[in-house]
């Protein structure tokens, strides 16, 4: 093959397997390489110095506990990964971009690039299911099945219909769905999907999905709202039976970061100034947490819970009233 002997190629990739396993484990044995390579200890110990002399720094132990292990170099040296490892690494990275990190996003949007660059044909497609069907208010956290993110990223990018089994009302039912986004918050994954059933935008946790799959059926792409920010309203208020929205005198970005994303959502209003929406199933939990963030507030919706302010700050302060004096009733 272009002047290359069979016995090189052997070689190459038997070195190149070799810098696979001492990237996996912190330190192999010679015995255990060579039972891995299917060679002898001393070619082994053959293929370490090629490593060395490419400026890979492996280092060697005697005695009890002691074996071959890859060192730090002065650069980083090449990974190498197998299909399941890459796909992990580009849903990791794909949580790092989401912002879950400050200031890494744009680290873990260039190497989600470069990985995407170096991957086989076989797994590019994956890695850019993901990339362009994913949005983020915050990472995801909740462990779920990569397989199901695989599958649901590939019908959001592929425009075809999705089902899954979904608990409702008590019961679990089939779903019937277009996907739209994969949205990430700071605790779980979201599905954003229009809902054939129903006709209308629903958001789906993808930890209480089972039974996924897509359908060969294309659809063609309906106007849809902003995935994050429709998702994290109904994160943080839609799914309750009560909402309430506050006007907070103090900055967009100091509210954001007292209150979890999958909490409130909290947009800017003017200088100093912010809008707070979140739910609760009681109203009162609402009130005490925006009162707890200690920034004067206003309510603006609804109307009975300025009601239920005025009626809490007459209690609290009759609570704060001094004790009235205690008339002394003994005789002189």
């Amino acid at each position: 093959m272009d002047g290359v002997r069979d016995d090189e190629l052997g070689t190459t990739e038997r070195v190149l397997t070799l810098l696979g396993l001492l990237q996996r484990r912190r330190v192999w044995t010679g015995p255990e390489l060579a039972e891995r390579l299917g060679v002898t200890p001393r070619t082994v110990r053959r293929d370490v110095e090629r490593l060395r002399t490419l400026g890979y720094p492996v280092h060697a132990g005697q005695g009890v506990g002691g074996g071959y292990r890859l060192g730090p170099g002065q650069e980083l040296p090449p990974l190498l990964l197998d299909d399941q490892e890459a796909i992990a690494t580009a849903v990791s990275l794909l949580a790092g971009a989401g912002g879950a990190v400050a200031g890494a996003g744009d680290a873990a949007l260039q190497a989600l690039a470069k990985l995407d660059q170096v991957l086989p044909a076989r797994l590019r497609h994956e890695v850019r299911a993901l990339s362009g069907s994913v949005e983020f208010f915050g990472q995801g956290r909740t462990p779920v099945d990569p397989e199901v993110l695989m599958k649901l990223a590939r019908a959001c990018r592929d425009e075809v219909e999705a089902g899954f089994d979904y608990p409702s009302g008590g019961e679990v039912r089939r779903r019937r769905v277009e996907p739209y986004r994969l949205v990430a918050s700071d605790r779980r994954w979201y599905l954003l999907a229009y809902d054939l059933d129903r006709d209308d935008w629903r958001t789906f946790r993808v930890d209480r999905m089972t039974d996924a799959s897509a359908r060969t059926w294309r659809f063609r792409p309906r106007e849809a709202p902003d995935a994050a920010t429709y998702v994290q309203e109904g994160v943080a208020s839609r799914v309750y039976s009560h909402q309430a929205r506050f006007l907070v005198h103090a900055p967009a970005e100091t509210v954001r970061a007292q209150i979890p994303a999958s909490a409130a959502v909290v947009r800017p209003r003017g200088s100093g100034r912010c809008e707070v929406l979140s739910g609760a199933e009681r109203l009162d939990a609402v009130l005490m947490h925006v009162l707890l963030l200690g920034h004067a507030f206003e309510v603006l919706d609804p109307p009975e819970l300025g009601e239920r302010c005025r009626e809490l700050a007459e209690r609290l302060l009759s609570a704060g009233a001094p004790p009235a004096p205690v008339a002394d009733t003994q005789q002189p």
